[in-house]
């Protein structure tokens, strides 16, 4: 895991924040949004939680320079939310949860839609996964 001086020394030394720290920042921000039915890792992330581990920054990308960041995240949505106001919203929770807490300027947030989330009426209340790669 990669560190990045963050913060100017201000008399007292340096600040580093890990990449994983803004990461974990952003999902939680992400997934607090109504309309998400999840995020969508990678392998890493689906092999963290099969041993049981939470992984927080799953679907959560960051690039971090000294004074400010870029973000990726890749969500699923529920069926039938619209889907601009949810991207919306989670851009604007993500910037400024990053911002408050690190004290990094967000310069963009990019969501992608990488899948909906269907109820299966046969099942009961069960659910499908639709993937849109």
């Amino acid at each position: 895991m990669e560190e990045q001086n963050l913060l100017v020394n201000e008399g007292y030394g340096s600040i580093r924040i890990a990449d994983e720290v803004v990461a974990v920042i952003a999902g939680i921000a992400a997934t607090n949004i109504e309309g998400i039915a999840g995020m969508s890792g990678g392998v890493a992330g689906g092999i963290a939680e099969m041993i049981g581990r939470k992984n927080l920054s799953k679907g959560v990308k960051v690039s971090v320079g000294e004074t400010e960041t870029a973000i990726d995240i890749y969500i699923i949505v529920e069926y039938g939310v619209k889907i601009p106001e949810v991207t919306k919203n989670i851009q604007d929770e993500v910037k400024q949860s990053v911002e408050n807490m690190t004290g990094l300027s967000v310069v963009e947030v990019n969501v992608h839609v990488v899948g909906v989330k269907v109820e299966d009426d046969k099942n009961e209340g069960g659910s499908e996964q639709l993937k849109l790669k």
